[in-house]
Order: structure tokens, then sequence, then C-alpha cells
């Protein structure tokens, strides 16, 4: 895992934050909420990712195979 990660969580969240802010102005508050919802999702699913990972590694690691047949 590199440092990669944060800077494209960074780049979701500023764009959601710009154009949430010209909806906002532009007096569509329903379609800034749906894509502030959809940028939320987007980085839950980066993170989601990046847990699963993790759970791999750590059995490849300590040897752990899916015994549930």
């Amino acid at each position: 895992m590199s440092i990669d990660i944060i800077f494209r969580i960074a780049a979701v969240g500023i764009i959601t934050a710009i154009v949430g802010q010209v909806l906002k102005k532009a007096e569509k508050d329903e379609i800034a909420t749906l894509t502030t919802l959809a940028g939320l999702v987007i980085v839950l699913l980066m993170v989601v990712d990046m847990i699963g990972g993790l759970f791999d590694t750590l059995r490849t690691m300590f040897g752990l195979y899916s015994v549930w047949i």
C-alpha cells in the first residue's frame, strides 16, 4: 500500500465538494446531495477493496485457507 490511495481519496473529495458547491449555487440541492452521496460510495468502495486485500494478505501470511465447504 502506498500514499497513492490517500491522494485518490482526497481527489474524489475535492471533486465532489466542487461539484456540490456549483450545483448548490445553481439551486440544484437534490442533485448536489446525490453527488455527495455518490462520492461517499466511491470512497467506501475503495476502502472496502483495501480491506479485502488486507484480509487476503493476512490469510496468505498465516497460511489460513477456507475450510467452509
